[in-house]
């Protein structure tokens, strides 16, 4: 419902593919988990950017704990 809504606030139509990662299986699959139970928050997802090309993960951008840089819009947009 979270990424309906912010598609639909983005207007991003049908030329972003919003997808959600609920049960972060596919965070899991890349290693990306954190546990945040301490926080009452259960497994999360690291801060990362991906930039996926025909159904091919060409770039991956993980951040450091505490960091907002290589996942910042400007960075990734910078990358392609």
């Amino acid at each position: 419902f979270v990424m309906d809504a912010w598609a639909k606030a983005a207007q991003v139509g049908d030329r972003i593919l919003m997808l959600a990662d609920g049960n972060a299986d596919f965070t899991r699959a890349l290693g990306l988990e954190l546990d945040a139970s301490g926080f009452g928050m259960g497994t999360r997802g690291k801060r990362f950017a991906m930039v996926v090309e025909a159904g091919v993960v060409t770039q991956l951008h993980v951040e450091s704990a505490g960091e907002f840089r290589v996942s910042a819009a400007d960075h990734v947009l910078g990358q392609l």
